[in-house]
This record gives structure tokens, C-alpha cells and sequence, in this order.
């Protein structure tokens, strides 16, 4: 198992950028694949972001370009860097982890693109 906690949302202007960190109980290093989605209110939960243990990458079609998946092993952390925010990016984004054992999820964090 998993702990996942989300931090490094609020509110910011369109245009803005903001870092969202995923700190992990555990070493990441193995988990299969970590990642990030968000729900909007009234919305499901789409996809953002994916990292695969080799370092692979996916991006929904609307943050391509602006949004960049990384990991810090070291520290046990995954981010998202979100640059050029818009409107429609405002949602509550959640790290999740996928391993043998299952799905882990955290919190989620709130992120608010508005002027």
C-alpha cells in the first residue's frame, strides 16, 4: 500500500502557473505507474497526467504543452507543473498510484483559475 498526499493548489490568475507535489509513504521508484486527474464540479474524473516506472509519459489532449509530469525519487515525490492556466483547468486534482496491489488515491488538492 500507498499513502498519497496532494499539496501546492489555490487560486491563481489565467495565464498563471502553479506546482502540484504528490508526496508518497513509500519508495516510488517500483510503483507502476503514478499520476494525476481532476474533477470539476458536476464532472467525472478525467485524466491528466501519467508517469510509468520507465519514465513514460501521457497527457490528456488539453494540457498538452502546458502541463509536465515529473518525479523526485529522492524524495518520494511526484509533481505536476502547470504553466499558462486557464478557466477550465479549475479543479480539484488528485495523485494516484497503480500497483499490483491495487489503485491508491489521495486527497486532492483544489486548484481555481480565475481573475
Amino acid at each position: 500500500q500507498v499513502q498519497l498526499v496532494e499539496s501546492g493548489g489555490g487560486l491563481v490568475q489565467p495565464g498563471g502557473s502553479l506546482r502540484l507535489s504528490c508526496l508518497a509513504s513509500r519508495d516510488i521508484f517500483r510503483i507502476d505507474t503514478m499520476g494525476w486527474y481532476r474533477q470539476a464540479p458536476g464532472k467525472q474524473r478525467d485524466l491528466v497526467a501519467t508517469v510509468t516506472s520507465g519514465g513514460s509519459t501521457f497527457y490528456a489532449e488539453s494540457v498538452k504543452g502546458r502541463f509536465t509530469i515529473s518525479r523526485d525519487f529522492a524524495e518520494n515525490t511526484v509533481y505536476l507543473q502547470m504553466n499558462s492556466l486557464k478557466p477550465e483547468d479549475t479543479a480539484v486534482y488528485y495523485c494516484t498510484a497503480n500497483m499490483m496491489t491495487g489503485s491508491f488515491w489521495g486527497q486532492g488538492t483544489q486548484v481555481t483559475v480565475s481573475s
